[in-house]
């Protein structure tokens, strides 16, 4: 990740509000990008930093909970802080069961709209690092050859050495080969180690198969 400030992302469709928040927001320090509707905000690219959605409930075309449900559906797990100016209970539920971050009605005080960002900011960097330690993860099991990637998926289901040397038709010795290979390319300093990137990376076996699921 670069040293780059923060991103801010605002969809509100009043011209005033978005002017207000980019003057608030880079006043402390904040990248800001300001959109006037839902499909402007999808037609534009993501910043490659920890980032924030500040998004007004109701917008034309689209509200802003039409978009949360769209960036869940998509897997872009953007952290949201709503505002509205029109809110009522259930908009409210509804936008925090779906994982905003916060729900704050118009007028509001800057410190907390400021203090809902850094929340979100916090999440969003939290999740980046472990996309990140994920993304390292498959990279070190795809540089597995297709033998160590199934003694794996045995080894990790419980199998023992001469269980997997009958299952794949190898001597035991071989498996042990196998074994140590996998141990080493994976980093894996122990089997309940091994068992755990296993579980992250989704690795299965079934009916005698290893598969990625």
């Amino acid at each position: 990740m670069s040293g780059a400030p923060a991103t801010v992302l605002v969809v509100d469709d009043d011209p005033s509000v978005r002017e207000a928040l980019d003057s608030l927001l880079r006043s402390v320090g904040f990248e800001v990008r300001l959109y006037g509707a839902v499909q402007a905000f999808l037609d534009a690219p993501m910043p490659d930093t920890p980032a924030c959605l500040v998004l007004d409930v109701r917008l034309p075309g689209r509200s802003g909970l039409d978009l949360q449900d769209e960036l869940a559906r998509v897997g872009r797990r953007l952290p949201v802080v709503f505002i509205t100016g029109h809110g009522d209970i259930p908009m409210s539920v509804r936008a925090m069961k779906a994982g905003a971050v916060e729900f704050l009605t118009k007028p509001f005080r800057e410190q907390d709209l400021l203090d809902a960002i850094q929340a979100g900011l916090r999440r969003d960097a939290e999740r980046r690092v472990e996309d990140a330690a994920r993304r390292r993860l498959r990279e070190r099991y795809e540089g597995l050859s297709a033998r160590e990637q199934q003694v794996m998926a045995k080894v990790t289901a419980g199998r023992l050495n001469k269980q997997i040397a009958g299952d794949l038709g190898l001597s035991e010795v071989t498996v042990k080969v196998h074994r140590s290979q996998v141990m080493r390319k994976m980093d894996a300093a122990s089997l309940p180690d091994l068992v755990r990137m296993a579980d992250q990376l989704g690795l299965r076996e079934t009916g005698g198969s290893d598969t990625l699921v």
